[in-house]
């Protein structure tokens, strides 16, 4: 019986696709693979067929109930569960390994996903994900582009992040009205490299967005921080007064932070 769509799936169905998701995350012997949104197996039937196990990570009931006959226990381990509760820290704890996730992403809770899994980096090794082409524009892109931003910023300071193709509606079933990005983020994150605390640092880097059209020294003055402190550490961390955040490598947001740290 065809499973009727909900929560706004829209199911992968191209088969050279799929092989190509599965391919990516890399060489699967004796790996622990997390699925996030597995629906009715497409995928989860390809990682199977090359991990030591797959925790499919699946919100709908039903949907979970039929991955549950379609897949031998031993193999595919399906967690009833919504992806922003999933504890990668205790998945990783009893797989004695970092682990690999794929997924194809919900529209509607990419950016938080996506936040989720930034916070559970350490027990995360890589992840192939396919989100809308327009948050991977976002995910990838570098800075003095239109699409760079705090998405960006806080994706890459985790570690890289590569556009790998983009599908088409034709791909999904039923066809979503937008087209679909498959990238790759390996987790290295860099927080020591570049000297920063990392949830002030974050923090930072959000009110650096805050208002696009803004400069960045205005966003921080509008931060309640000293328009003489705010010159003072622009200047000491060689960036321009009337820059935007949008021109910064995360860089020059790590040296403008930690001279307003100190």
């Amino acid at each position: 019986m065809p499973v009727k769509p909900k929560l706004g799936q829209n199911f992968l169905v191209d088969t050279e696709a799929i092989q190509r998701i599965a391919a990516s995350i890399g060489d699967l012997t004796g790996r622990t693979v997390v699925e996030i949104g597995p629906g009715r197996g497409a995928i989860t039937a390809a990682l199977a067929a090359h991990a030591t196990r797959v925790l499919a990570v699946e919100l709908d009931h039903v949907l979970a109930l039929q991955l549950r006959m379609q897949f031998p226990s031993d193999r595919v381990t399906v967690v009833e569960q919504d992806a922003l509760q999933f504890d990668f820290a205790a998945a990783s704890a009893a797989a004695g390994e970092r682990l690999l996730v794929v997924g194809n992403l919900p529209y509607g809770i990419t950016s938080p996903i996506l936040l989720k899994l930034a916070a559970s980096h350490a027990a995360l090794d890589r992840a192939v994900l396919m989100v809308q082409r327009e948050v991977a524009d976002r995910v990838v892109a570098q800075p003095g582009s239109r699409d760079y931003g705090l998405l960006s910023v806080t994706v890459q300071i985790y570690g890289p992040a590569q556009r790998l193709f983009t599908l088409p509606p034709s791909a999904f079933s039923p066809p979503p009205d937008v087209h679909s990005t498959v990238f790759r983020w390996r987790f290295a994150p860099r927080l020591d490299e570049l000297g920063v605390e990392e949830a002030s640092f974050l923090r930072f880097v959000r009110l650096c967005f805050a208002q696009k059209r803004k400069t960045l020294a205005n966003n921080l003055r509008a931060a309640a921080i000293p328009p003489a402190v705010v010159a003072a550490a622009l200047a000491q961390a060689a960036v321009d007064p009337m820059a935007r955040a949008e021109a910064l490598p995360i860089e020059a947001f790590a040296a403008l932070w930690r001279c307003l740290e100190t």
